[in-house]
């Protein structure tokens, strides 16, 4: 444990900034998760309201830094793919 004053205080920070982050992640795997159960059980109307949900939350995480904006792009697009192929 830090000594200083400063370092104390940026342990606490630390702590506190990670778990906003795995807090926003953990949304991001649980809504794709729905998302991929509604493809996988071919319900395109479900899946093309949850592909919306997903994106928004990924684009919310990208405003706050959490994951990086190509990232975001790359799982979307992926996304976007399946919700393609359930024609």
């Amino acid at each position: 444990m830090p000594n200083i004053k400063s370092a104390i205080k940026r342990v606490n920070v630390n702590a506190k900034k990670n778990a906003e982050n795995r807090m926003v992640k953990s949304q991001i795997n649980t809504v794709t998760r729905k998302f991929e159960d509604a493809v996988s059980k071919k319900d395109k109307e479900l899946a093309t309201k949850l592909y919306s949900e997903v994106v928004s939350t990924l684009d919310k995480a990208v405003s706050k830094n959490v994951i990086h904006k190509n990232t975001a792009s790359r799982r979307a697009s992926r996304l976007a793919t399946k919700l393609a192929g359930l024609n």
